[in-house]
């Protein structure tokens, strides 16, 4: 800024100068005035700045704020691959537990069975073992209290891991509980379109059944004319 403002004073003088002598009709010479123009234009162009001088606050503003802004984004790519390697991680972690809890679900209810399983196996020794004829009325009642025993241990089994039997008889026929194998006429106290005797007993888990009943059905008798 300073040199072209030298510059700029410098015309402006020459100016001056050659209004000056044009007015007084002094005449400068040809020689002199060319050489003046041609050191006037020589010193314009030697003293004419360039254009740029560097980079300006502008140019360095963005420089800075590319910087800011590729250190930003290496920060949001690192934390990307960070999160895409936990959300990994979790997802195995959850995907072995759910294997874990499909196999070792039931491990409750099996470590109860075994229990049952105990009964049943010393109920059978009794059965197998020799007796002398005049033994069997005492075996026969240790039989009845090892299946009696064992009754016991199932039902309670049963009801800790929410295994409940069904029993339906005198109950509405609904096909969702009941499996219907055949109709019977409707007996005395009985209605029809109820259950009125049970083949094989059903189960329900929580309430949801998980094994039909099978059933038959009273139905309204046909009276003879």
């Amino acid at each position: 800024m300073a040199a072209r403002s030298v510059w700029a004073v410098r015309r402006l003088v020459q100016r001056l100068l050659a209004s000056k002598a044009a007015s007084e009709g002094r005449g400068w010479p040809h020689s002199f005035s060319t050489a003046t123009q041609r050191t006037a234009g020589e010193d314009c162009s030697s003293e004419d700045p360039p254009d740029e001088l560097g980079p300006s606050l502008a140019e360095r503003t963005l420089k800075l704020k590319a910087v800011k802004l590729e250190k930003e984004v290496q920060d949001l790519t690192m934390r990307y691959q960070r999160a895409v390697a936990d959300g990994e991680n979790i997802r195995r972690r959850t995907q072995r537990c759910v294997e874990d809890a499909k196999i070792f679900g039931i491990q409750s209810f099996c470590k109860d069975l075994v229990e049952v399983a105990d009964i049943l196996e010393k109920t059978t020794e009794y059965i197998s073992e020799e007796t002398e004829p005049g033994d069997q009325k005492l075996t026969l009642e240790k039989i009845f209290r090892g299946l009696s025993l064992l009754e016991a241990k199932l039902k309670s089994v049963f009801a800790k891991h929410g295994l409940e039997k069904m029993t339906p008889i005198g109950d509405k026929y609904d096909p969702h509980e009941h499996e219907l194998i055949c109709h019977v006429p409707a007996g005395v106290g009985v209605q029809p379109g109820t259950v009125a005797l049970v083949r094989q007993d059903g189960y329900k888990l929580h309430g949801r059944t998980i094994r039909l009943a099978r059933v038959e059905v009273a139905v309204e008798s046909q009276r003879r004319l």
